[in-house]
C-alpha cells in the first residue's frame, strides 16, 4: 500500500525524535554508533517524511564536490511497505540534481537485503565494497 508521504526539511526540534527512531530501528545492529548517528542528524542536510502528520522516516544527506552521500535513510518500521523509502530516495536524487552533483552514493551492508533491493530498483549500481551509486543526468 502506498501512503501519501509529505517530505520537508528537518529541524533541530526534531532531532531527539529522529534519533530515538533510528536507535530503536538500528541500535542493536553491530555497526550502530550513537555519535555517528547524532552527527549525521545535526550536521547533514535533513529531510523528514511524514504520513498523516507523523514522522515516517528521514534521509540525511552530505553534499560533496561532485557527489551527494546518503549518510542515513531510515523508514519507521510501522511505515515499511508504504513507499516512504522510495519517496525519500527520490527526494535525495532531486536534491542532488539541484546542487549540480554528478552522482548520489550510499554505503550499504552486504546483508541488508531490503535496502539493497530498494537501491538497485532505483538505479543504483555497485561502485566499490558496500558502496552504491546513482549517476545523475548531466545538466543541460
Amino acid at each position: 500500500m502506498t501512503a501519501h508521504v509529505d517530505i520537508e526539511p528537518g529541524g533541530a526540534g526534531e532531532l531527539s525524535e529522529l534519533f530515538a527512531l533510528a536507535k530503536g530501528a538500528f541500535g542493536t545492529e553491530s555497526g550502530w554508533d550513537d555519535g555517528r548517528a547524532l552527527q549525521a542528524l545535526e550536521d547533514d542536510t535533513l529531510f523528514v517524511a511524514r504520513v498523516e502528520g507523523s514522522v515516517a522516516g528521514y534521509v540525511a544527506l552530505r553534499p560533496g564536490e561532485s557527489r551527494v552521500r546518503i549518510e542515513q535513510l531510515l523508514v519507521a518500521p510501522h511505515h515499511e511497505g508504504e513507499g516512504v523509502g522510495r519517496r525519500l530516495l527520490a527526494h535525495a536524487e532531486g536534491y542532488a540534481i539541484s546542487t549540480g552533483a554528478e552522482a548520489v552514493e550510499i554505503v550499504v551492508e552486504d546483508d541488508n537485503d531490503r535496502a539493497l533491493d530498494l537501491y538497485r530498483r532505483s538505479g543504483f549500481v555497485a561502485a566499490g565494497e558496500q558502496l552504491y551509486e546513482l549517476r545523475l543526468p548531466e545538466p543541460s
